[in-house]
């Protein structure tokens, strides 16, 4: 199937989600760049191209605006501040929701009734003001949410006990930033419980040392975009691929009015529901705090 995908934002969040999906073979046919700085855009979209000849899949792409949304399958917006070092995500509220007011209505207004997937930080917010900003209904509104923390938990697994990260099966949900949290009675690697593997000491390192990466990668080389970038590239597979794969997404929470990361079944509609979590009374606290955050952040926004 032919379809289409909008990139709006060409820094290094964006492009490197790009450079994942050329290098994947993917239902992806059209991929528009669009950007404030347009050479930039036009930049991006030649050198990508240049890349074709050794590429799995054949994809037209090119610089664009906004009226190129009206018939895309999926906008993937990663335009906005960058985190930088001393900053933490909740920092970047007051940046980047000016900006998202009248991309998101830019985008709408050129009639196109596909899936919104948000990166730019604070995801959680940013996805959340997505939605107030369409109108569009929440399962159309995705946020990267928690995946990428979930992904760096799976290596870190994997890497401590010697066995792939693809076996093992453990999530970060919560908001993408400090209040984030392991579920570690949920972890698994293969049918048996992570605790058979790892210490609570262990588990403690493998968890702090997750939600730090971020200010660890940033410290050295100014901004993390290759791991986010394939995240956004597992997302849209699961969407145009209709998938119904699970991913820790940020998806909408009716009874908190936040868009937070929790294990969320991924599909052509969106988020088709989520995936229920066994917590103890311990991680409920947690994730009931983090929701917190997250309302705290919006109330300060609206």
């Amino acid at each position: 199937m032919y379809n289409k995908v909008v990139i709006v934002g060409c820094g290094n969040v964006g492009m490197s989600y790009a450079y994942a999906l050329l290098n994947q073979r993917t239902s992806v046919g059209e991929l528009v760049l669009i950007d404030l700085n347009r050479e930039r855009a036009e930049g991006e979209a030649m050198d990508l191209n240049h890349c074709l000849a050794f590429a799995p899949s054949n994809i037209d792409i090119y610089c664009g605006d906004y009226s190129d949304c009206c018939d895309a399958k999926i906008v993937v917006i990663a335009a906005g501040a960058n985190q930088v070092k001393g900053e933490s995500r909740m920092d970047l509220i007051d940046k980047n929701s000016k900006i998202f007011k009248s991309i998101v209505t830019s985008v709408v207004d050129s009639g196109f009734k596909g899936i919104f997937l948000v990166a730019t930080n604070p995801v959680d917010v940013m996805t959340y003001l997505t939605w107030k900003y369409s109108g569009f209904d929440y399962h159309k509104v995705l946020g990267s949410g928690t995946s990428l923390d979930t992904s760096r938990l799976r290596y870190l697994i994997g890497k401590k006990i010697g066995i792939g990260p693809k076996n093992i099966h453990a999530y970060v949900i919560g908001e993408h930033g400090d209040s984030e949290f392991v579920p570690w009675n949920n972890a698994t690697v293969g049918l048996q419980n992570i605790g058979k593997f790892l210490s609570v000491e262990e588990k403690d390192m493998i968890a702090n040392e997750v939600k730090n990466a971020a200010y660890q990668i940033i410290e050295r080389k100014g901004a993390t975009y290759y791991g986010i970038g394939m995240c956004l590239v597992y997302i849209t597979n699961a969407i145009l691929g209709d998938l119904n794969t699970i991913i820790t997404v940020s998806t909408y929470d009716k009874e908190n009015d936040v868009f937070v990361g929790l294990p969320t079944i991924v599909n052509k509609r969106g988020a088709k529901g989520r995936v229920y979590v066994d917590l103890t009374l311990e991680e409920e606290n947690r994730l009931q705090h983090s929701i917190d955050v997250l309302k705290d952040a919006i109330g300060k926004v609206k």
